[in-house]
């Protein structure tokens, strides 16, 4: 259990840890659909190639919407790609950079099917077995064109009552998955051989630059998570706000049945600094989109949410937590 925790808690550290464990079960994913996949070939002269291709490549597709559906960096990168500029500029390396980890981690899925189809080999003995030379092999050779088609569509049909025992069959379906195969291991070493000259050509190039834009990706990621964590907290703290406000205004009702009005925290109300009805937090909201303050935690002035220059309050240890949706806003 303690190996699975520590596992788990890897695949939590961050967005690239997470995406790797998706992108893995994608592909065991891939995987095991390809295995309980009931493939039958409807051994029809116009409807072969179709099937084959389709069952190749069409799942493949899928995968990749999947993966990129399921990569919470996709949005992440579209925002910063679409956002207005601000007081921050866009990075088009880190762009880039991010779009390029988000195709790689898409594709391992896809291209985990296609290996796998091609050394089975079944989807391509069903797709290309009416394009073979019917002059290659005997038992076509003296068949008219039309009933050498016929015959070769119905090569992936091993239980054809015509088909069943000929050798004829036996040899094409040998020779194509022969093909299937040798294609299926040239791209998987092809893949192998890219990873691997990617993952040690990497430090022939600028790493400081590389370190920079991995660096600012996972900035950008991490800000959004804070984001949305910090307005999540000052939604909960306006919504009990407005709750005991309410509950505040029907103190009499409430008497009358002998109910306990719960009491406000210390300090509760500090938390909203200001921010207390719907136009501001929309104001806010609108500025942080549009205006995205600059990367610099430096200054010791720091801007009012709603455009008013104010500077930080004295505090005690104990008003550490205070202005949490103000303070992540302008980090």
């Amino acid at each position: 259990m303690d190996r699975f925790r520590m596992i788990f808690q890897y695949f939590q550290s961050n967005s690239e840890s997470v995406m790797n464990g998706i992108c893995g079960l994608l592909a065991l994913a891939s995987v095991k659909i390809y295995t309980c996949l009931d493939f039958s070939c409807p051994c029809l002269p116009h409807y072969n190639m179709a099937y084959g291709l389709g069952i190749m490549f069409v799942p493949p597709i899928a995968l990749f919407l999947c993966g990129l559906i399921l990569n919470r960096q996709s949005l992440v990168m579209l925002e910063e790609w679409r956002r207005p500029q601000g007081h921050r500029r866009k990075d088009l390396a880190v762009i880039r950079y991010m779009c390029c980890s988000i195709m790689q981690r898409a594709m391992v899925a896809p291209a985990v099917w296609i290996v796998v189809t091609l050394l089975d080999g079944k989807c391509l003995i069903c797709a290309f077995s009416g394009s073979v030379d019917p002059k290659k092999f005997v038992g076509f050779a003296n068949a008219t064109l039309a009933q050498a088609q016929e015959m070769l569509s119905r090569v992936p049909c091993k239980e054809d009552e015509l088909m069943r025992n000929s050798t004829s069959r036996r040899a094409v379906s040998r020779y194509l998955r022969c093909w299937s195969q040798a294609l299926g291991w040239s791209i998987l070493l092809i893949l192998i051989i890219a990873v691997f000259l990617a993952r040690w050509l990497a430090p022939c190039f600028n790493q400081a630059a590389l370190l920079q834009t991995r660096h600012w990706s996972n900035y950008i990621d991490i800000e959004q998570k804070i984001f949305e964590e910090t307005c999540c907290e000052h939604s909960r703290l306006f919504a009990h706000q407005c709750i005991l406000h309410f509950f505040e205004s029907m103190r009499k009702e409430i008497r009358q049945h002998s109910f306990d009005l719960p009491r406000e925290k210390e300090g509760e109300e500090d938390l909203l600094q200001g921010i207390t009805d719907r136009d501001q937090v929309n104001k806010l909201l609108k500025m942080w989109y549009y205006e995205k303050p600059p990367l610099d935690v430096s200054q010791v002035t720091h801007r009012h949410p709603l455009g008013q220059e104010r500077s930080p309050p004295p505090c005690a240890g104990s008003c550490g937590a205070r202005s949490k949706f103000t303070q992540h806003t302008h980090m």
